[in-house]
């Protein structure tokens, strides 16, 4: 169960290299922020969100691989918690201020997110600089530790899977159901007994909340 497609999001091809899938989260971050979308903010917020949300995916290579593999959701809290896309958000919030645009909307975007923590994107302020006006972090914040304190606690869950000898050589593929919803697991060539395949963020699709899908492999 694929879930949402990410590629279709940022509209790139499913081959498109690293730099052309940061080109487009940097472009449509721009042409989606509210203040250049008058008359259509809820629009364009919900826009913003589903940009923010597949880069944090197929920003990082681990993530993508994953989601292109078994096309597992991430959420989009996810943004801050890896090296490869938090530098790309964070240079969206600097166009923003040298184009004179607001952050305020962005406490509904990460809203669920940053809820009970005393934090707001109202604090950001936007100096004169050499662009002219430049994204500023308040002193002592720190956008990672929000956020991974605002995540809900993490629970994976593990599955046994028992598969001849001849398809742990070949490799196939299974469908995994749980509360509804059906998952189609790749298990690769070459398996042996006690191999594992972690569906990262798998439970979001299945159960609407962070956490891994484990399958461990038992061969015959």
């Amino acid at each position: 169960m694929r879930g949402k497609d990410y590629y279709k999001i940022l509209g790139v091809s499913r081959d498109a290299d690293e730099k052309a899938i940061k080109k487009a989260y940097r472009n449509l971050a721009m042409k989606y922020h509210p203040d250049r979308n008058p008359g259509k903010e809820k629009e364009a917020n919900e826009k913003f969100k589903e940009i923010n949300e597949a880069y944090a995916v197929l920003g990082d290579p681990e993530k993508r691989s994953q989601y292109d593999q078994f096309g597992t959701v991430g959420n989009i809290g996810d943004i801050f918690s890896s090296p490869f896309t938090r530098p790309d958000f964070e240079a969206v919030l600097r166009r923003f201020g040298r184009a004179g645009l607001g952050f305020d909307f962005l406490d509904d975007i990460f809203g669920d997110s940053l809820r009970g923590k005393s934090f707001s994107f109202k604090i950001f302020s936007r100096g004169s600089g050499p662009g002219g006006v430049r994204f500023e972090y308040p002193r002592g914040v720190n956008l990672e530790e929000i956020f991974a304190q605002a995540q809900p606690p993490r629970q994976d869950v593990s599955y046994e899977i028992t598969i001849t000898k001849e398809q742990a050589t070949q490799g196939l593929e299974k469908d995994l159901k749980r509360r509804g919803k059906t998952l189609r697991v790749k298990i690769p060539a070459g398996v042996k007994t006690g191999s594992k395949v972690r569906l990262r963020n798998a439970r979001q699709i299945t159960d609407g909340q962070p956490g891994d899908i484990m399958i461990l492999v038992k061969v015959k």
